[in-house]
């Protein structure tokens, strides 16, 4: 189950129709896998997660599980109420997912003490190994995070706030109390723009949200990353990663909706997102149209 290199979240496709369009997902799934995925978190924020129905979840991580062929560990994503999280890990469970990653409780802040209750209820729910993900709703304390590390099918947390201070606590703290592997990430969005202060902090996993549709661009920055290579770093963050990001702040809900058009972009037609999320204007695809193409002939693909 070990996660290693560049961590795929695919799409979830719909039809013309506004289904779940399954084929597509399996080929999304198995392309990304075959460029050199060394994970695969699907029905997740990029899988646009809030907008599945449970019937539809289970379909995806089946489909996703299918595609993947055991060559890398399958995660899903879980969250919402207690209840309804509770459901969609048993869920994940009965299609053969490898693990979860554990979002926030929607609309409801709670103290650190609730947080760390709601994940060890679901926890108990499911023996699945469990990525905790620290965003919106969900801040917690270095205590509470020791406290889950200690929680035998805890095994990891993304932190996707980019506080560096409380992380970087976190991390000591959850150091100091289990001898446990216990793995942090990266998962802000287009993560690969924070990765070297990331680094910088000893966390070297994280998610590509550009990988599902620019795989080339994806792994020609990994490799330079961890290669040691700052020239085609720089090149990278500077012509294609911050106007990327700066395309994505626009408009509320890009960081999902623009990944789903460079997918299309990139001849797959896995259909638009769904509300409360906007498909990009035409402006907009154009403009990622360009930076897709950019990007591209700075990774020498």
């Amino acid at each position: 189950m070990r996660l290693d290199g560049v961590l795929f979240f695919p799409v979830t496709p719909f039809g013309a129709d506004g289904e779940l369009a399954e084929p597509v997902l399996a080929r999304h799934v198995a392309d990304g896998v075959a460029a050199g995925a060394g994970g695969v978190f699907t029905a997740c924020g990029t899988g646009e997660f809030n907008a599945l129905d449970l019937g539809e979840y289970s379909r995806v991580v089946a489909t996703a599980v299918a595609a993947t062929e055991g060559r890398a560990p399958v995660f899903a994503g879980a969250g919402g109420t207690l209840p309804a999280s509770k459901a969609i890990a048993r869920a994940a469970a009965a299609q053969g997912a490898d693990g979860l990653l554990l979002m926030p409780p929607y609309l409801v802040t709670g103290p650190a003490s609730g947080l760390v209750r709601y994940v060890r209820e679901v926890a108990e729910t499911v023996a699945l190994p469990i990525i905790v993900y620290q965003r919106g709703t969900a801040r917690f304390t270095p205590e509470a995070v020791a406290s889950l590390a200690q929680l035998p099918n805890v095994v990891g947390f993304k932190d996707g706030l980019g506080d560096f201070d409380l992380l970087q606590r976190i991390i000591l703290t959850v150091r100091q109390s289990t001898d446990q592997e216990f793995t942090f990430f990266n998962g802000l969005p287009t993560a690969e723009f924070t990765v070297p202060a990331y680094r910088g902090i000893g966390v070297s996993l994280y998610s590509s949200a550009v990988f599902a549709f620019a795989p080339e661009i994806a792994l020609a920055f990994y490799k330079a990353v961890t290669g040691g290579d700052e020239v085609l770093v720089q090149r990278l963050l500077t012509g294609f990663y911050l106007p990327l990001v700066e395309l994505r702040d626009t408009v509320p809900g890009y960081a999902v909706s623009l990944v789903k058009a460079g997918v299309r972009l990139r001849g797959l037609d896995v259909g638009g997102v769904r509300a409360p999320l906007m498909d990009p204007s035409p402006e907009h695809v154009a403009v990622l149209e360009r930076l897709i193409a950019t990007g591209l002939e700075i990774a020498g693909a």
